[in-house]
């Protein structure tokens, strides 16, 4: 049997937002990784992220290409790598190579951030740019059109299972108007303790690509029943914001 039919997770166009749900693969049991990622496709996500740590940046450390690579034949969605590295450079083509046709580089842990931004693309791959909790947002201001998706982190990066920071939702909607201010199609994303209740304020504030992990793993219902939960809550949220 020939690799499964991939559907690509639709574009952001300003003013028409759908939310996106995307499972972060942390919480997963990496002794059976491929079931995992089939799980998750069927339960249907938009995409998969993969949470790459190398213990310097953050202190931990999770999956390098060659488990995302095995993993890639077993899913039917996109996979975005979250590369939380201080050597983005020296590992993008990798990722690009493992299957990730989205590459999302941390703001803090690049020197020459459009530089960085644009190698992604030139490699064949979407890029992504994601700003900590404490980070400005004038940071990515002059790399927009470079970028293809901007990530507001709703936690400090490096574990899975974090409280939320609602705080953050200011950010996200300051982001929000810089985004829709420059004309591009760009996605607004947040990661960080993600559930049914936290969604809403960061619909609200105009993000549209939700990751969802130790939360989504625990839900009595199901992953399937989860993710339906969560797109329906984003997307009455994303109305309301929208009509404020």
């Amino acid at each position: 049997m020939g690799d499964p039919i991939r559907k690509a997770a639709p574009m952001t166009v300003p003013g028409q937002r759908q939310p996106l749900i995307v499972p972060s693969v942390l919480p997963a049991d990496f002794a059976r990784i491929g079931d995992e990622v089939r799980a998750l496709c069927e339960a249907g996500v938009d995409r998969i992220q993969w949470d790459v740590m190398d213990g310097v940046f953050v202190p931990n450390l999770t999956f390098g290409p060659d488990v995302i690579a095995a993993a890639r034949p077993h899913s039917t969605v996109g996979f975005e790598a979250h590369l939380m590295v201080v050597n983005p450079d020296e590992l993008i083509g990798r990722y690009v190579d493992a299957g990730c046709e989205l590459v999302i580089v941390h703001a803090e842990a690049c020197t020459h951030l459009h530089r960085t931004l644009a190698r992604i693309r030139d490699l064949g791959a979407r890029s992504g740019v994601a700003l900590n909790p404490h980070t400005p947002i004038e940071v990515v201001e002059h790399v927009l059109t470079e970028t293809d998706m901007v990530l507001a982190m709703t936690v400090n990066p490096g574990f899975g299972g974090q409280a939320y920071i609602p705080s953050v939702e200011r950010k996200v909607a300051r982001l929000r108007r810089m985004i829709e201010d420059s004309g591009l199609s760009i996605e607004l994303e947040v990661d960080g303790g993600i559930t049914d209740r936290t969604i809403s304020g960061a619909a609200a504030a105009g993000a549209d690509v939700f990751i969802s992990g130790s939360w989504m793993y625990a839900y009595p219902g199901g992953k399937a029943t989860a993710v339906t939960r969560l797109r329906n809550v984003a997307a009455q949220n994303a109305k309301e914001g929208e009509a404020a």
